[in-house]
């Protein structure tokens, strides 16, 4: 028992650090691109586009990762996400001057290194700590990815590209080396055995994995709330550098304080999500993601003020972690070990894949209408889902399932 716990506990830091240190390196990067694209164009497509490339690949790859996820040690395929990573910083800085085509390029694969760390990772973790120690280890994690991603990732990121995009870009490689390294001193196999040796096509393995998350009330649920939700999110991230440097007036440095608001909400998130859940219920701390995911878009469609906007992108990450950390634990109990990366893959094509869709949509509407407009649309959508959310998340429903 003394040995579980001990492989825990280390299994906990090495994850929380690698965690901490690529998301760092990823929040400077999600500053640098678009705020280098804005210096190439004015055109809120065109910006939008650059957030679009970071996340298409979520819509394209994520169910055929997922398949590899659990057909490869998981590990590996992490030093691999981090080599691609390391591949497309070092080529723009040999480059210097990237055109907007080499930044969209840039961009889409980064997503797919994007895809195949995340998938990865979140198959990984139930093999690496132990069941008692899942809800703290995936607290801890989440609060890192929002802190180091959202904000002192987006924070150093302003500061970086204002010092020059050189400057920005090295530091991105010096973390993404740094997370090769710490993963050395993980303990464990991440090689899950399959229930039959028999060979299984990739398409059947991918079917799998939409059946078990489309047949489960509570998955399916947690994934189409998500899908809008994200698609949010993905709306708010590709506008909101347009919008704070133009509409609201601000330099690349002021653009990564206002980002940072949603890293200081995740930290709050992160710190408090057992404690919530203790007072307040699963239920009751997983409907603030959709009060604060609205509050996220509704409140630049009123007022350009810069401390209404933060406080508004602190709710946002507030409810983003408190949901984050809640659907992890939900899914480490549900799913089994093999099909980790496949559940996690079909999960997040409908959740994360929904980024770039939102991008995409967003930058439509503010180059025909306006940004209010824009962003207004993306307000009603995440209203609509307070009844059904409510209707379908029953604390019948809760009760059963945190009894499994």
């Amino acid at each position: 028992m003394t040995a579980v716990v001990d492989t825990t506990s280390r299994n906990t830091a090495v994850l929380v650090a690698f965690t901490a240190v690529t998301n760092l390196a990823d929040g400077v990067t999600k500053v640098a691109l678009p705020l280098m694209a804005t210096a190439l164009t004015s055109s809120p497509l065109q910006i939008s586009g650059v957030s679009l490339t970071l996340t298409l690949p979520w819509l394209l790859v994520a169910l055929h990762v997922g398949v590899l996820v659990d057909r490869v040690d998981r590990r590996v395929l992490l030093w691999v996400a981090n080599g691609m990573r390391l591949a497309v910083i070092v080529g723009l800085l040999c480059v210097g001057a990237p055109s907007l085509g080499l930044l969209y390029l840039s961009g889409a694969t980064l997503g797919v290194a994007e895809v195949i760390a995340l998938t990865a990772a979140s198959a990984l973790l139930p093999d690496a700590i132990a069941p008692a120690g899942r809800e703290r280890a995936n607290a801890w994690m989440t609060g890192a990815e929002t802190v180091c991603n959202e904000f002192c990732g987006p924070f150093v990121g302003g500061l970086l590209v204002a010092a020059g995009a050189s400057v920005a870009l090295g530091a991105t490689a010096a973390g993404y080396v740094l997370g090769v390294v710490v993963l050395l001193f993980l303990v464990g196999r991440f090689r899950v055995a399959r229930a039959t040796a028999e060979p299984v096509s990739v398409h059947a393995d991918i079917a799998e994995g939409l059946k078990l998350l489309w047949r489960n009330d509570v998955l399916r649920l947690m994934a189409l709330v998500l899908t809008v939700l994200c698609a949010c999110w993905g709306a708010w991230l590709a506008l909101m550098p347009l919008v704070a440097t133009g509409a609201m007036g601000m330099d690349a440095e002021g653009y990564g304080v206002l980002l940072s608001a949603l890293g200081v909400g995740g930290l709050v998130g992160a710190v408090s999500v057992t404690t919530l859940n203790r007072v307040f219920g699963r239920r009751a701390v997983m409907f603030a993601d959709i009060v604060g995911t609205l509050a996220m878009v509704a409140v630049p469609v009123v007022t350009g003020n810069l401390v209404a906007v933060a406080f508004a992108a602190f709710l946002g990450g507030l409810g983003g972690t408190l949901w984050s950390v809640n659907a992890r634990t939900i899914a480490q109990q549900l799913v089994p070990a093999e099909m980790m990366g496949r559940f996690t893959a079909a999960a997040k094509l409908f959740s994360w894949g929904a980024l770039p869709i939102g991008a995409a949509v967003v930058g439509l509407l503010a180059e025909w209408f306006g940004y209010r407009l824009a962003f207004g649309v993306f307000a009603v959508a995440t209203a609509l889902l307070v009844v059904p959310f409510l209707r379908t998340f029953t604390p019948a429903m809760v009760v059963g399932m945190d009894r499994r």
